[in-house]
């Protein structure tokens, strides 16, 4: 193995500080978790959580945290996500793919739109306005 240069472990702690920046959840003020129990992981959430990662990436978007959690016990719908954000209700959503997961970060936390034919966990009506009221 090739010995590191003093460059070389300098670039290595400015890489992995970045990425424990993206654990923080000190600054962060919206979540995206995912459900990676075993029925999520073999419905494909691996691939959606690291298409939301690679999304919120692309955008420069810094204030959300993604996470894992076990079941969500709704496994019929995996990959299932949970959405929290400030102002908005949290969401559950359905069969969740990787396309689906660049949506609800375009949708849900950009443009404050829940994605409708995902919901899999609604809530209830009397909590949701509508745009403009």
């Amino acid at each position: 193995m090739a010995k590191l240069t003093l460059d070389d472990l300098r670039k290595l702690r400015e890489e992995k500080q970045k990425l424990l920046e993206k654990r923080d959840p000190s600054n962060k003020d919206a979540q995206i978790i995912v459900g990676m129990g075993t029925c999520g992981i073999a419905a494909g959430a691996k691939d959606t959580f690291n298409a939301i990662i690679d999304e919120l990436d692309a955008r420069g978007i810094t204030h959300v945290l993604v996470r894992q959690t076990g079941c969500m016990g709704s496994c019929h719908s995996e990959p299932t996500v949970e959405v929290v954000t400030p102002d908005m209700p949290s969401v559950i959503y359905g069969k969740v793919d990787s396309g689906t997961g660049k949506r609800i970060v375009d949708e849900h936390i950009v443009n404050k739109h829940m994605i409708d034919n995902h919901i899999c966990d609604k809530p209830s009506m009397d909590i949701v306005s509508e745009p403009g009221k």
